[in-house]
């Protein structure tokens, strides 16, 4: 009898900075539907996430995962590193 884990949000966005040790900040787009105007918005959300060997730069697009509170506000992690920024 096999348990199968929930399946964890996976996101993927740009780094906007990585200033801090082990961390950095992805900022998520999303489009979203005005429900007055009916046109079609685009949003964005920024997240900390856990980048345990620092080598996320800015400018950089990658993918996070949803994991447990690692800090007060820091609750991803970086899985893979899609395009490095040119």
């Amino acid at each position: 009898m096999e348990e199968t884990r929930n399946l964890r949000a996976e996101r993927q966005g740009v780094v906007v900075s990585n200033s801090m040790d082990k961390t950095v900040v992805v900022k998520v787009s999303y489009n979203v539907k005005d429900p007055r105007t009916k046109k079609v918005v685009k949003k964005s959300k920024k997240f900390k996430a856990h980048d345990e060997k620092n080598e996320c730069g800015i400018g950089d697009t990658v993918v996070i995962m949803e994991t447990r509170p690692l800090s007060k506000d820091k609750y991803h992690r970086v899985v893979k590193i899609v395009e490095k920024a040119k």
